[in-house]
């Protein structure tokens, strides 16, 4: 099992949907939110929202969130974690494209990394469907 503890600042990220249920916008429909994170650290790099009628972030939706995490700590992890079936092929594709490796992982086994963010999320917007 994984734990911050395990890896040093800089050395995998994590992808991974914030929300438990969409966000509802009166004009623009409804829509997702994925995070990436430090996984040694557990700060937040960035975040971006894609429409739910989307499987996952587009191709320039993933550039620019691993972008965020480039910028903010100036260089690029080795690994990026993602929870099975909450990534679509577009981050995928960016992260092999910066010869990052994608892990796939049960979500359950994130939930150490990712379970305070998404409580403080839900705490901060609500359930909002």
């Amino acid at each position: 099992m994984l734990h911050p503890n395990q890896l040093n600042v800089n050395d995998a990220w994590i992808a991974f949907r914030l929300n438990d249920a969409a966000i509802a916008t009166e004009q623009d429909g409804d829509f997702d939110c994925i995070a990436l994170m430090d996984a040694a650290s557990c700060y937040i790099l960035g975040m971006e929202m894609y429409s739910t009628r989307a499987k996952g972030p587009s191709a320039q939706e993933s550039h620019r969130l691993l972008q965020k995490g480039h910028g903010r700590e100036g260089k690029l992890p080795q690994k990026l974690f993602v929870a099975e079936g909450q990534v679509a092929d577009a981050l995928y594709q960016e992260a092999a494209r910066l010869k990052i490796e994608v892990v796939t992982v049960p979500e359950d086994e994130l939930l150490v990394f990712i379970g305070e963010a998404r409580d403080g999320f839900k705490e901060r917007f609500g359930r909002t469907q």
